[in-house]
């Protein structure tokens, strides 16, 4: 099946930038990115002069389509942003990043859990959101070769589990809040295990931006994401409008709740406990690739 076309919006002047075009920005449709955007995808913040072209996708589409190079910058898992360190710079407003936030792995039936098949027992089947994402990471360091792993989008994971067709699934984004009522049952909190073993806040996604853009522009969109982050922050009713026409059929108490998640001083600021967390995640990255070739190292914005 091929991907959806992306929701494109269109934002400030026609006077391209430097490069001659518009700015390719892509976040996804999930309620913290459309808060943290609403005032410019609104034009309720003035670009001054910077025109962007901004595309609303699944999380899955926006890491593929960075590491295709579709995006200038783009708000994408950080396991995915990690294997593009000598391509990309990670911005420090706009990051998904917390204590309590990671993805929940889900079961079909009660009392299971992901392990490794006797011979002659049929392998279980674990759904994940995206081969890039920090979810997928997460299940590979906690459930190492335990399942099958299909890919999905991360709204079709918890009706596979419900109708029986899939055993387990690493449920992000809303699911943590609405899976009971689905009748699924929580096997864990992938995000204490790491919490668990490292002490620090879980780093999901971030907006990161192509290192052939001089710094001085990778600042000057900082600012911009700053802006409207800091609008919706002040009042966040004014972003309900956006959320709710993104949003996969929420209740505005329950988009609320997802921004109360994850929306925190780190989406403000990485800062130096985000940077801290994002280098304990490569390092462990380091050790499940084994002897691999190592990966250069993803930098952040000072």
């Amino acid at each position: 099946m091929s991907d959806p076309a992306p929701q494109r919006i269109r934002v400030g002047s026609d006077t391209a930038h430097d490069s001659g075009r518009p700015l390719h920005l892509g976040i996804s449709t999930c309620p913290n990115d459309t808060f943290a955007f609403a005032a410019l995808l609104e034009g309720r913040v003035d670009t001054e002069g910077l025109p962007l072209e901004i595309d609303l996708l699944d999380i899955d589409q926006l890491n593929r389509g960075l590491i295709a190079g579709q995006f200038d910058l783009a708000k994408v898992s950080f396991n995915a942003a990690l294997s593009l360190g000598d391509q990309v710079v990670v911005l420090p407003v706009g990051s998904a990043l917390g204590f309590g936030v990671g993805p929940l792995l889900l079961a079909s039936n009660p009392d299971t859990s992901p392990r490794c098949p006797v011979p002659g027992e049929r392998p279980g089947l674990t759904l994940c959101p995206g081969e890039h994402t920090t979810a997928k990471w997460l299940f590979d360091q906690f459930y190492p070769d335990t399942t099958l792993v299909e890919h999905v989008v991360f709204s079709d994971i918890m009706p596979r589990l419900a109708d029986g067709t899939a055993d387990f699934g690493v449920c992000i984004h809303e699911g943590r809040f609405t899976y009971e009522a689905s009748g699924l049952h929580r096997v864990t909190d992938l995000g204490e295990l790491w919490e668990q073993q490292t002490r620090c806040p879980l780093p999901l996604g971030g907006l990161v931006m192509r290192q052939q853009h001089d710094h001085a522009l990778m600042r000057r969109v900082s600012q911009l994401v700053s802006r409207s982050l800091a609008i919706a922050l002040e009042s966040p009713e004014t972003a309900l409008p956006a959320m709710r026409k993104y949003a996969q059929s929420m209740e505005d108490a329950v988009l609320m709740q997802h921004v109360d998640l994850y929306v925190n001083d780190w989406t403000v600021n990485l800062g130096d406990t985000g940077r801290a967390a994002l280098l304990e995640m490569a390092q462990l990255s380091e050790k499940m690739r084994n002897n691999q070739e190592r990966r250069p190292v993803l930098s952040v914005l000072s």
